[in-house]
């Protein structure tokens, strides 16, 4: 069963972080997971492509700059849901994996702002026991108000 202090992260949006999209992280992001699209750090060849200039592989959102507390927006979501669980007998936490929708390209010198949602929490019964799914929806929103990614996750308490 679903303890009652969770069931009241249903719905709960954190307040949002912000994210500043600089091309000097887009390339050693790019770097770091072994992309070497021209679009990601050669900004000729990024300024001559549709886009007209660098833009941001997929996933990455920039680094976060204001944030509502130390953290970054979902981890406060994610702590707390979590420290609610582990009262309720729930008290370990395993990452469900991520998946993305994109609309628009994230580009160098964007901001964005990053909008973490609890959007469902559900019961399973596994061979070992009973478990919580716990689901999130973080909206990335550009200085523009364009609407660029949504991110949504999956947490299993155990």
């Amino acid at each position: 069963m679903i303890p009652e202090e969770a069931k009241q992260f249903m719905g709960r949006t954190d307040p949002p972080a912000i994210r500043h999209v600089e091309k000097g992280a887009i390339r050693r992001y790019a770097e770091a997971v072994g992309n070497d699209n021209l679009l990601y750090y050669d900004e000729e060849y990024a300024r001559k492509s549709p886009y007209g200039c660098i833009i941001a592989p997929p996933g990455f959102f920039g680094w976060p700059t204001r944030a509502p507390s130390s953290c970054t927006g979902l981890a406060d979501i994610v702590g707390e849901l979590q420290a609610a669980l582990a009262r309720g007998d729930f008290p370990r936490i395993l990452d469900g994996g991520i998946s993305y929708e994109f609309f628009l390209p994230v580009r160098a010198g964007d901001i964005l702002t990053a909008t973490p949602k609890v959007t469902g929490l559900s019961e399973k019964e596994g061979k070992s026991g009973n478990m919580i799914v716990c689901y999130f929806e973080t909206t990335y929103v550009n200085q523009n108000g364009d609407l660029v990614a949504r991110a949504h996750q999956t947490f299993i308490a155990r």
